[in-house]
């Protein structure tokens, strides 16, 4: 199979490459472009368009066809541009751990107010138009499978999240020719945001319809603390 890799908010393409190598191993074609806002040297005032410009460039530009688009959490958002902007190309889509696009609903619809109200906050006294999580956020409701110094580790590699790519409304004006072929994968210990009605699955995973659930155990950050595990259940979730 071919696989496109869109990582989530704080994250860029490189940290894939755990899971890229697994793929690979196992003999597929792993492609892993970082969203705009999130490269080196990118400024940060990027709306949800800005963000999925350079990936529907990329993948323009390597003419890739026939792949499985997968998307992390907030990359749910960007797999979703980028599936209505060239659906022709596409094989399938996997939402892993991710959001599901409503039309007209920004990403700071789709969560507690407690964890909105915080992250408006950060964007008000950082300035810049970007936001960072505190580690023990990133500690316990991401990364809660790993351990306390690999934790350390990811979280200061992160980089800082472009603000409006969160208040951005969704426009999912053309959604209707993308092709019905959805996979939802769900990581069994997966804590970024509160359990129950703000859970992804079933809340948001039932907006496409049809699609194939598939599971993982592991945190939200599974791709990171066990990329070959990852790597395994996007090879199921990918499959025909």
């Amino acid at each position: 199979m071919r696989f496109v890799l869109v990582h989530g908010a704080w994250h860029y393409g490189e940290l894939w490459k755990p899971v890229r190598d697994a793929l690979e191993a196992a003999g597929h074609e792993v492609h892993t472009p970082t969203a705009g806002g999130l490269g080196v040297g990118d400024r940060p005032d990027v709306d949800l368009r800005g963000a999925a410009a350079p990936i529907i460039r990329y993948i323009r530009e390597t003419d890739l066809k026939d792949y499985v688009l997968v998307g992390h959490s907030w990359g749910g958002y960007l797999i979703s541009r980028i599936a209505i902007e060239m659906p022709e190309r596409l094989r399938r889509l996997v939402y892993f751990a991710a959001f599901v696009p409503k039309h007209g609903q920004a990403l700071v619809d789709e969560i507690p107010p407690y964890l909105r109200n915080a992250l408006e906050l950060n964007a008000s006294e950082r300035g810049d138009g970007s936001i960072v999580l505190p580690f023990s956020v990133w500690r316990d409701g991401f990364f809660g499978d790993g351990t306390i110094e690999h934790a350390r580790e990811i979280y200061a590699a992160l980089r800082p999240q472009p603000w409006r790519t969160f208040t951005d409304r969704a426009d999912m004006a053309g959604w209707e020719n993308v092709p019905q072929k959805f996979s939802f994968l769900a990581p069994s210990e997966d804590n970024d945001l509160s359990q129950g009605e703000w859970g992804r699955h079933p809340r948001l995973s039932n907006r496409l319809g049809v699609f194939r659930l598939t599971g993982i155990r592991g945190s939200h950050e599974v791709l990171l603390t066990h990329p070959k595990r990852t790597a395994r259940a996007f090879i199921e979730a990918g499959r025909d």
